[in-house]
């Protein structure tokens, strides 16, 4: 009897889903990628703004762990790697009673958590009153029953609320799109409170973890955009003769035939050169059943081992199909305890002609403390973060610039989704210019572009762990399926990439095994 190769379908084309049909490729397994969207790449989207292919998705990648890294050389894309501006980022702060101000986001820290609470820039921010406070940290006995799990009361008991709101909650609301409150320590700050016991105080706890941490910039990026990334895994999955499929959505699986004529035209994978169904059910050798897999253009599709990598919704649904077991995964919400949902997210790009902003008087952008009249939460002033797109920027104009404004904040009403692009454009602009400290004209407008983001619990969100593992374990219980992605891993690629190794490492080891 010969060998057949083993038949993957990938449902979800964004970073999680290319990483692990990768995987599979390479091990000569035949792949096909189902991409709802027009474009694979998911998080990582680009837009032509003015002329300019600017990232409208993730911008940049953490360095933690080495797998980004490692995948980006794998791909031979190693010498697109940049870093960023090094300036730093500002805050825009709000204190009740105060008028709103820009000041730098103090370096030495973790989190927005002070090495040093009465450092110059720290007191800029939380005042005296605030730094005194939260030098109390350094004389109060140190944590001795167990281990704060939250972030947010942990902050709160040791440095106070200024550091809480002023400090930490702008630092998480940008990096995790979540509170203080809503955040495992143990996994939002990796040995922070074994560090606290050892020192007997927060701010000591975040300087020794400071001082061993590795040198060199916590975030990467790519010239040309983070798409480098996906075209450089759409390339590789082409090298391997992988079948591609956009703009088509999967709507159902099973180990079952759907209502149609499988032995008919239009199969799909089924007409690959395989045994017909016939043709397995007469050989008692024949592989297991397939999985059909069935597209929103009719098709039907028949595969060995299948890879869910779609976004969270998609993915409850199609796994809501395959057993009862998989009907009633927990979800975030479910219990009393848990954090908020994930608020959406609309991400604002504006390039703009404005010779103010030659100076980044901003640095590479800001992030906005809770208490602001400001509907944004962060700005970032992408021509002074990225060198190599200020270089293009300036290919189109001597004073183009690009700045892009996060909005959607966990915990806050939807302040952006029902205005028009006008209206968008007229509160991005003065947002900016608050937080810039320069007025922007519209008429120095030369493009916009908005999109919108569903949010993903992060990794480091309280019980997100824990409702992880208890997905993963169900899935498990079924053989040749798979499931990966942001809503499990939590969000960045440093927790992605590695998350959709294993994923495909599962399905590779179930394919040798047969």
């Amino acid at each position: 009897m010969s060998l057949e190769p083993k038949r993957l379908v990938v449902i979800g084309g964004g970073a999680a889903g290319l990483v692990g049909a990768v995987d599979c490729a390479r091990v000569g397994i035949a792949v096909t990628v189902v991409e709802a969207q027009e474009a694979f790449g998911g998080a990582l989207a680009a837009a032509d703004v003015a002329g300019l292919r600017v990232d409208v998705g993730a911008e940049s990648f953490a360095t933690r762990g080495g797998s980004v890294a490692e995948l980006i050389e794998q791909l031979g894309l190693t010498d697109h790697v940049v870093r960023p501006n090094r300036a730093g980022a500002w805050l825009h702060v709000a204190k009740p009673g105060q008028a709103q101000r820009s000041v730098p986001l103090p370096k030495a820290g973790l989190l927005g958590i002070p090495t040093n609470p009465l450092a110059d820039d720290v007191r800029r921010v939380i005042g005296w009153k605030g730094a005194l406070r939260a030098y109390l940290d350094r004389i109060r006995p140190p944590l001795t029953i167990g281990s704060e799990h939250n972030l947010g009361a942990l902050v709160r008991k040791r440095m106070g609320t200024a550091v809480h709101d002023l400090l930490v909650a702008p630092v998480t609301s940008g990096v995790y799109s979540a509170a203080p409150d809503d955040l495992d320590v143990d996994r939002a700050a990796p040995g922070l409170n074994q560090a606290l016991t050892r020192t007997g105080a927060l701010s000591l706890a975040v300087a020794a973890l400071r001082e061993n941490a590795p040198a060199g910039a916590a975030v990467g990026g790519l010239d040309g955009g983070m798409t480098v990334l996906v075209d450089g895994l759409v390339a590789e999955l082409e090298r391997w003769a992988s079948t591609l499929i956009t703009g088509v959505a999967v709507t159902a699986i099973s180990r079952h035939p759907f209502d149609i004529d499988v032995d008919g035209p239009g199969v799909g994978l089924g007409d690959a050169g395989l045994p017909r169904m016939s043709e397995r059910a007469a050989d008692p050798g024949a592989r297991p059943a397939p999985w059909y897999v069935a597209l929103t253009d009719g098709r039907v599709l028949e595969a060995d081992l299948i890879l869910i990598a779609a976004p969270e919704q998609s993915a409850r649904a199609l796994l809501a199909d395959v057993g009862p077991s998989l009907r009633e995964l927990p979800a975030a919400g479910d219990d009393a305890g848990d954090p908020l949902l994930p608020a959406p997210i609309e991400l604002v790009t504006i390039v703009l002609d404005e010779p103010a902003l030659d100076a980044a008087p901003r640095g590479s952008g800001l992030l906005v403390a809770p208490g602001s009249t400001l509907h944004a939460k962060a700005l970032t002033h992408s021509t002074a973060k990225w060198a190599w797109l200020a270089g293009r920027a300036r290919e189109q104009g001597e004073h183009r610039h690009v700045i892009r404004l996060s909005f959607g904040r966990q915990g806050e009403a939807d302040a952006t989704s029902e205005l028009s692009d006008d209206e968008l454009l007229s509160v991005a602009l003065a947002d900016a210019s608050a937080m810039l400290g320069v007025p922007l004209d519209p008429d120095t407008v030369r493009g916009f572009h908005r999109i919108s983001w569903t949010g993903t619990q992060p990794t480091a969100a309280r019980g997100q762990r824990e409702r992880s593992n208890a997905i993963r374990e169900a899935v498990a219980e079924v053989p040749d399926l798979a499931v990966t992605g942001a809503w499990l891993s939590g969000t960045g690629l440093a927790s992605v990439v590695p998350d959709a190794h294993e994923a495909a490492a599962r399905l590779r080891h179930q394919a040798l095994q047969r």
